[in-house]
């Protein structure tokens, strides 16, 4: 590294000298983070998996379980208590 091309600290992989297929190909090395597409992010992930928590939760409540069947095939049937025969 010469005199001139003095590195301020922090700049970390974007100080390297490289490519611009390579810059193409890592973008998200080379990019500033940006909050406000951070917290879009964050939201759209936490509404998938709240909803998915949901529709679990909603589905354990119904009360069916998967039972094999002697063939190999998968039903589902509702939970019934012994008493209730």
């Amino acid at each position: 590294m010469s005199e001139k091309e003095t590195k301020a600290p922090g700049e970390g992989i974007r100080s390297i000298r490289s490519t611009g297929v390579f810059r193409l190909i890592n973008f998200e090395l080379y990019t500033k983070p940006n909050k406000i597409i951070m917290g879009i992010g964050l939201t759209a992930i936490a509404g998938v998996f709240g909803y998915i928590a949901y529709m679990r939760h909603k589905y354990e409540n119904l009360g069916y379980y998967v039972a094999v069947k002697e063939d190999g095939r998968e039903e589902f049937i509702k939970k019934r208590s012994n008493w209730e025969t």
